[in-house]
């Protein structure tokens, strides 16, 4: 099964409660509060997402995290990149040599290439305002 971690999954619900502030600078705290998340998880979620260049960290007593992004602009793919590593589904998607003890021996090596292509551009062609708006 693939499956992405609860961190991923909780990206998202953080991303989607700072998309209804417009904008606004959010402490983790505040944050926590208003998704029930524990605020260590959402500060750990806050600084990955903040390095990844999704939110804009601010210092000081007014400090906290905004969004960097338009909420259209932000795809799942970012998102799950920030928190999971690189989309790929198998280790031979990844170029560097010895990521498979069988790839000398594999009839299908390069073959997920098209497949994990295919993941990556789904996850890009959904955005954060699809996430967070009216279920269909």
């Amino acid at each position: 099964m693939l499956k992405l971690s609860k961190m991923t999954d909780y990206a998202v619900v953080v991303l989607a409660e700072m998309a209804g502030f417009k904008g606004d600078v959010l402490k983790a705290s505040d944050i926590a509060h208003s998704t029930k998340l524990p605020e260590p998880t959402v500060s750990k979620v806050l600084k990955t997402l903040a390095r990844h260049n999704l939110l804009i960290s601010s210092r000081g007593t007014n400090g906290g995290y905004s969004l960097h992004k338009n909420p259209e602009e932000i795809d799942m793919a970012s998102i799950v990149t920030a928190l999971e590593g690189p989309i790929q589904l198998t280790s031979c998607v990844d170029e560097t040599s010895g990521a498979c003890d069988h790839a000398k021996h594999c009839n299908v090596k390069g073959k997920w290439n098209p497949v994990n292509m295919a993941m990556q551009s789904a996850l890009q062609n959904v955005s954060l305002a699809q996430m967070i708006g009216p279920v269909r």
